[in-house]
C-alpha cells in the first residue's frame, strides 16, 4: 500500500494576519475556551474522558457568516485537496471545468504543514459556497506518538501516551477535546457553521504499538464528543490500514467503548472512484458517511489551471435534518414536472386553476400581482400578466406563454451551476427547463445530478449555446430571456 497518509505536507491554518476574527477565537489553545476541571485525569469511562470545555460566543462578526450553508451536506461525486487553498481565479476554473465540486481544506492544527493560508478567508468560503462547492475543513493536530513523522517541528505535541492510574488515556481526551474547540473556533471564524463536518488528519501510524492505537482512539473519541457539544459533525481521515481499520474494528470488537465519528475519510491509493477497502468491513459508515482519498499528490489541468490535488471520492448524506422548504405563497406548490401555457378564460375556456394559483404565487413573489391566490383568473392577474410581459420585454397578450414561464421561473441571481451543486439555484434552472419543455419533466430535486445536466446540455444545444453542461452566465441569460 503506498503511503495513503502522505499529504504533501498538505494542511495549514487560516493566515492570521488576514483574519482578525481567528486571532481573537484562536491566536492561542486557550483563547474563549473553559479549562478542564480538577480531577478530570481520573474518569473512569474512555466514552466521557473529554473534559468539558466550550468555546466562548464567537460575537457579532461569526454571526454574518450564519447564513452559509453547512458543509459538505448530502455530496456523491469527486472532490479534491491541497496543500494551499487555491486561489479564487483556480476555483472559478475548476468550477467551470473539472469535474470536483469538493475541496479539503485546512483550517487548524499545531502539525499543519502549509502555515500560511493567504487565500482562506471568511470571503474565500462564502464564495464557494454559494458558487455550489462543498468544503472539507481539515486539522492537523498532534499525532499518534509512534509515528516517526511527528513531531513535525518539535515542539508541536503528540498525542499523549501517559496512562493514569486507572489505566487510562485521559491526557490524550483532553488533547482531543480541546483540538476540537480549537477547530470549531477556527471554522467558525471563517464561516463554517455549526451542523458542518469537521475532519481530524490522523496520519497513518503502526497499528500493531498497542500504546500507540488505543491512544488514538481516546484522542478521537474525545474529539468526536466534543464537536458533538459545540453542534458540529465529527469525521476522521486517516490510512484505511491504521487509523480507518482501528475505528472499525473499535465500533465491531469494543462496541460502546468509544464515542466513533459520524463519517469517515479512508485514504487508500488504489486508482478506484468509490469507497470501498478490504481494510475495514462492508457494513461501517454506509450508506453515505464515507469517502475515500484514491490517488496522492499529481497535477491536474482543467479550464487551463493546474494545481496539485489528491483526488477524493465523496458518498456523503447530510447528518442533520434539512430545513423544510420556504412556505410560498400560503403553501402553493410550485416544483411542476410542466409549466404548459396558460390563456385567460374565453366562453368555453377555463384555464387550470392549479396552475393559475402557482402563477399568482410567482407573480406575487415579483412584486407585479396583488390579490387573492385562488385558481381563477382575473381581470388583476391579467393586468400583473401585461406587466411582467413589458418588464422581461415579451409581447402583450393575454395569456402566458412557455417563454414567459422561463423568464418568471429563472428570474434572481445567476451563480454557476455545475454537476454536483445544490439549492433553490438548481431548482429555478429545472423548473424553467420544464417550462421550456414538457419532454424534460424534471424532478425538482434542487440537485445538480446527471439528469439535470443531460437536460441542459439539450437546451443548449437547442439555443447555440456551448454544450458544457454548466449554467453559467450564458445559460442564464438566455434562460431569463425565455429562450426555449
Amino acid at each position: 500500500m503506498p503511503r495513503p497518509g502522505a499529504r504533501k505536507g498538505s494542511t495549514g491554518l487560516p493566515s492570521l494576519t488576514r483574519l482578525a476574527a481567528v486571532v481573537a477565537l484562536v491566536a492561542t489553545a486557550a483563547v474563549g475556551i473553559q479549562p478542564a476541571p480538577a480531577g478530570a485525569e481520573d474518569s473512569t469511562s474512555s466514552a466521557s474522558a473529554a473534559t468539558s470545555l466550550r468555546v466562548a460566543d464567537p460575537g457579532p462578526a461569526y454571526k454574518q457568516l450564519a447564513t452559509n450553508p453547512v458543509t459538505p451536506g448530502t455530496y456523491t461525486g469527486l472532490g479534491f485537496d491541497q496543500c494551499h487553498a487555491p486561489e479564487q481565479y483556480k476555483m472559478d476554473a475548476w468550477l467551470k471545468a473539472s469535474p470536483f465540486r469538493a475541496v479539503g481544506i485546512y483550517i487548524s492544527g499545531a502539525s499543519r504543514g502549509c502555515r500560511d493560508q493567504p487565500n482562506l478567508t471568511p470571503t474565500w468560503v462564502a464564495t464557494q459556497l454559494a458558487n455550489g462547492w462543498r468544503l472539507l475543513p481539515i486539522t492537523l493536530g498532534p499525532q499518534a506518538n509512534c509515528h516517526p513523522g511527528f513531531p513535525r517541528y518539535g515542539n508541536d505535541p503528540v498525542i499523549s501516551g501517559k496512562l493514569n492510574k486507572l489505566g487510562q488515556y485521559a491526557k490524550a481526551a483532553r488533547q482531543g477535546t480541546a483540538e476540537a474547540s480549537t477547530a470549531v473556533a477556527a471554522a467558525q471564524a471563517i464561516g463554517i457553521v455549526a451542523g458542518s463536518t469537521l475532519w481530524y488528519d490522523l496520519e497513518g501510524y503502526d497499528l500493531t504499538n498497542a500504546g500507540c492505537r488505543e491512544s488514538s482512539l481516546w484522542f478521537l473519541s474525545a474529539w468526536t464528543q466534543q464537536l458533538h457539544a459545540l453542534g458540529y459533525v465529527s469525521g476522521v481521515y486517516s490510512s484505511a490500514g491504521s487509523g480507518i481499520k482501528s475505528l472499525d474494528d473499535a465500533r465491531v470488537l469494543r462496541p460502546g467503548t468509544f464515542v466513533l465519528p459520524d463519517q469517515i475519510w479512508i485514504a487508500r491509493w488504489d486508482g478506484k472512484a468509490d469507497t470501498s477497502t478490504s481494510y475495514i468491513r462492508s457494513d461501517g459508515w454506509v450508506p453515505g458517511r464515507r469517502m475515500k482519498q484514491f490517488q496522492g499528490g499529481h497535477d491536474e489541468k482543467w479550464g487551463g489551471v493546474t494545481i496539485n490535488i489528491d483526488r477524493n471520492y465523496l458518498d456523503l448524506v447530510s447528518t442533520t435534518a434539512a430545513p423544510p422548504p420556504a412556505s410560498r405563497c400560503r403553501g402553493t406548490s410550485v416544483d411542476l414536472t410542466n409549466f404548459p401555457r396558460l390563456k385567460a378564460p374565453t366562453h368555453g375556456h377555463t384555464p387550470d386553476p392549479g396552475k393559475v394559483s402557482v402563477l399568482k404565487c410567482l407573480l406575487k413573489e415579483q412584486g407585479v400581482f396583488k390579490g387573492r391566490l385562488k385558481g381563477a383568473w382575473t381581470g388583476r392577474l391579467t393586468k400583473a400578466v401585461f406587466r411582467w410581459q413589458r418588464q422581461v420585454s415579451l409581447g402583450r397578450t393575454a395569456m402566458f406563454s412557455r417563454s414567459a414561464w422561463m423568464t418568471l421561473l429563472s428570474a434572481g441571481a445567476t451563480p454557476v451551476l455545475n454537476l454536483g451543486s445544490s439549492g433553490e439555484d438548481v431548482s429555478r434552472v429545472q423548473r424553467a427547463l420544464n417550462a421550456a419543455s414538457g419532454k424534460f419533466a424534471l424532478p425538482i430535486s434542487g440537485t445538480y445530478d446527471a439528469t439535470t445536466q443531460a437536460a441542459v446540455r439539450a437546451w443548449q444545444a437547442k439555443n447555440g449555446i456551448a454544450e458544457d453542461g454548466v449554467v453559467g452566465p450564458a445559460s442564464w441569460a438566455e434562460l431569463q430571456a425565455g429562450n426555449r
